[in-house]
């Protein structure tokens, strides 16, 4: 934390942050729950002048760490959102998926939250996993609805480098269908999709500053940041993190790739892409798209029909 601290003061200037700048905070990955509300206090601290008026402030948080304590003390620093890492709600499935809480558990950390004051709740799907059925999705579905939430992430299943499952690739079972299908489910409820993971009555205003393109404070180990056409990496390795928090590797990007990823973020959620961004043969591939009715254009802003096709599209405009 320490560390963190440090850091927090370097990034500020070299953001060149001021009196009420910061729109919105995220704190997570990781589980953020298992550090006591006493060990973030330095930092709401020294973050305060720089906080915009009513802004968004989300923790993420695991349902069997997330005690009614620490939702209280997290609440008096002034965070106002928690994500919810729960995954499922089938006892099985949180097994395969080496997740130390039960469907219990997490009802009762989401509950305990909404008791605590919390209106902004959110919590985390994942299907795409081996043996998902649509009866188990469904259920999923249907307990989330059950609890006082106004937001849903759902995410495939991907085997990264370095976990657990790389050695399980077969633990990952995408069908489009069922893909399909479960963005459906959730819409049917009420929660309208705002990006391709994302949909709620509650749109998160820290995941909109992604896909808009906005630059953004990464700190912590292994927390990317962006400045204009920079961004920056600290160590992944919290050892190192913590001998040194400020050997931060940088990486520029051109004109190019800034352009391809506003494209790719934008189609992947309700922000859309902006006509002026386009070259004279973009706009030419972006036009052809929507006579074949996969993108609309409203004032001069194209939008994708359906986010599951958004790299396909990307590629295809940026080709």
């Amino acid at each position: 934390m320490k560390a963190l601290m440090t850091q927090l003061v370097h990034e500020l200037k070299r953001f060149n942050a001021s009196s009420e700048s910061v729109e919105t905070v995220f704190i997570g990955g990781g589980t953020p729950s298992t550090v006591s509300p006493q060990l973030y206090k330095p930092i709401f601290d020294y973050l305060k002048p720089y906080l915009k008026k009513n802004i968004e402030i989300t923790s993420e948080a695991n349902p069997n760490s997330a005690t009614k304590e620490w939702l209280k003390g997290m609440r008096e620093l002034g965070v106002n959102r928690i994500s919810f890492g729960v995954q499922s709600f089938n006892p099985q499935k949180l097994k395969i998926l080496n997740r130390a809480h039960t469907p219990e558990q997490a009802k009762n950390a989401i509950l305990d939250a909404s008791e605590v004051g919390f209106e902004n709740l959110s919590l985390d799907l994942i299907y795409a996993t081996l043996g998902d059925t649509k009866e188990l999705l469904a259920h999923d579905v249907k307990s989330a609805f059950e609890l006082p939430i106004n937001h849903i992430s759902a995410y495939a299943l991907t085997i990264e480098e370095g976990t657990a499952f790389e050695k399980k690739p077969h633990m990952s079972k995408e069908r489009l269908s069922l893909t399909s299908w479960i963005f459906k489910t959730i819409q049917a409820k009420g929660f309208s999709q705002y990006e391709i993971s994302n949909f709620g009555e509650y749109q998160s205003s820290h995941n909109l500053g992604y896909w808009k393109y906005k630059d953004y404070m990464g700190v912590g180990c292994g927390a990317v940041g962006k400045l204009n056409l920079e961004r920056f990496y600290p160590s992944t390795i919290v050892e190192e993190y913590v001998k040194n928090p400020l050997e931060i590797r940088v990486e520029t990007l051109n004109e190019e790739d800034k352009k391809i990823e506003q494209i790719f973020l934008g189609l992947r959620s309700c922000v859309g892409v902006e006509k002026k961004i386009l070259n004279a043969q973009e706009l030419k591939r972006a036009k052809l798209l929507e006579d074949e009715k996969k993108v609309y254009m409203k004032d001069n802003v194209f939008y994708n029909y359906d986010y599951l096709l958004a790299d396909e599209i990307t590629l295809f405009i940026s080709s």
